[in-house]
């Protein structure tokens, strides 16, 4: 929680949020988006005109995994539900010392991804009337940035400014993971961190991916509702959409139950994978400390783009989109990517890198195609670009991936070339 609590903001008996009272919650949302009763438009950043997928082509999907595997990832994996139908498709391992074979039933860190789920939780907050998306975060948390300026709308859309700790935790990658595998962090602390920079630019003024602004986005959470960011995903997330394999364990170090290892690579070439799989993750919490696997994040992101999480008015200022990449095929909205392939289609999610693991985890605009895969190393740019393959075999069909790794300059982008950890920091 944060060190002064906001007196009188919220009252208590208001603020606790139960099981019981969530699930009614999650049923008015969806009757809501259905109806289209608060539907608004995107202000900025219109999709693209809508195009037909073409049907997921599981040979290109394989052929994805098999290049990251030659880049260097022990495993990869892609799980594409579409309608009634789901293909699985798996290289390589979970386990390099046991050779234990990857599957799409191993749990692993989704990092960046769980951005997504506290913009949902934070969206909820707004939809309930608790929170203002253009007020102060400084209205909720009484004097912990520098600039009144700083709103929320700014810290879900990177707008806020506010310099990325982890591009100095992480400047030496397998030194900086291992000073912090088992620390636990308070989050004023990790915001204290990032203060040692001066903010900049001005807020509202320009895009600057940020772990920093969902460490603040988590804190607004805990603030209004008086419970702990785990315990809102599970009630208002995980448990209305069963998601069994879904879990927040911070700043417990182990995956609960069947997962992938995760494997660092050093920054020096031809060094050892670090297996990073134990950590608090206590850098990242509500920015990137969830745990899941393939069939749960396709069954989160439907729900979301489906209207079953969030009431329609949020849900489109959730895609109210401004660009990330110079080619214009990448956008942000608030917690929320877009990316535009090259047959046309837009697809919805997030990316995510936490040490050891890349996620790749999109759905259709209806959220009725969702794909979610994994490779199971990190600080491995090759690999991280190779991934977005897995987007284009998707929804392009036969072909479209391998041109779209022929030319990553042209599809790529902010992270393509980044990692959503230190993302100042250029890898490989």
């Amino acid at each position: 929680m944060h060190r002064r609590k906001l007196a009188g903001a919220v009252a208590l008996g208001t603020a606790l949020l139960t099981l019981g009272t969530a699930l009614p919650a999650q049923a008015a949302y969806a009757a809501e988006g259905a109806a289209g009763a608060r539907s608004t438009a995107p202000a900025t950043g219109a999709a693209a005109p809508a195009a037909r997928s073409a049907a997921p082509d599981t040979a290109a999907l394989r052929a994805v995994l098999q290049k990251a595997l030659s880049q260097g990832a022990p495993g990869a994996m892609a799980r594409v539900d579409d309608g009634k139908t789901t293909h699985r498709v798996v290289e390589g391992l979970a386990d390099r010392k046991e050779q234990r074979p990857l599957s799409t039933a191993d749990r692993f860190r989704i990092g960046s991804v769980s951005k997504t789920f506290t913009t949902v939780v934070l969206l909820q907050l707004v939809a309930e009337g608790k929170v203002d998306l253009d007020a102060s975060v400084n209205r909720y948390l009484p004097e912990l940035l520098p600039d009144d300026a700083v709103t929320v709308r700014h810290v879900l859309n990177h707008r806020s400014g506010l310099w990325d700790y982890t591009n100095d935790l992480f400047q030496q990658t397998v030194p900086g993971f291992e000073a912090v595998r088992d620390r636990v962090f308070t989050p004023q602390e990790l915001v204290d961190l990032s203060l040692t920079r001066a903010p900049s630019p001005a807020p509202g003024t320009a895009y600057g991916y940020s772990n920093t602004n969902f460490v603040v986005a988590g804190m607004l959470v805990e603030e209004v509702t008086g419970r702990s960011i785990g315990q809102e995903y599970r009630s208002r997330i995980i448990k209305p959409l069963g998601l069994k394999n879904t879990v927040y364990v911070h700043p417990d170090t182990a995956i609960p139950g069947r997962h992938a290892r995760g494997y660092l690579t050093p920054d020096a070439a031809g060094a050892p994978l670090v297996d990073s799989t134990r950590q608090t993750a206590s850098w990242a919490q509500a920015a990137g400390a969830v745990i899941s696997h393939p069939g749960d994040l396709n069954r989160f992101l439907s729900a979301l783009l489906g209207g079953r999480l969030l009431p329609a008015e949020e849900l489109a200022e959730m895609q109210r989109w401004a660009p990330t990449n110079a080619a214009g095929t990448q956008h942000y909205g608030l917690g929320l990517r877009r990316r535009d392939l090259s047959c046309g289609v837009s697809v919805y999610g997030h990316t995510g890198t936490v040490q050891g693991y890349y996620t790749y985890a999109f759905t259709s605009k209806d959220g009725k195609r969702s794909v979610s895969a994994l490779a199971n190393t990190s600080n491995n740019g090759s690999v991280l670009t190779t991934m977005a393959g897995v987007l284009e075999a998707t929804y392009c069909g036969a072909g479209a991936a391998a041109r779209t790794a022929e030319r990553p300059a042209e599809r790529g982008g902010v992270d393509a070339v980044y990692e959503d950890v230190a993302p100042g920091v250029a890898r490989r």
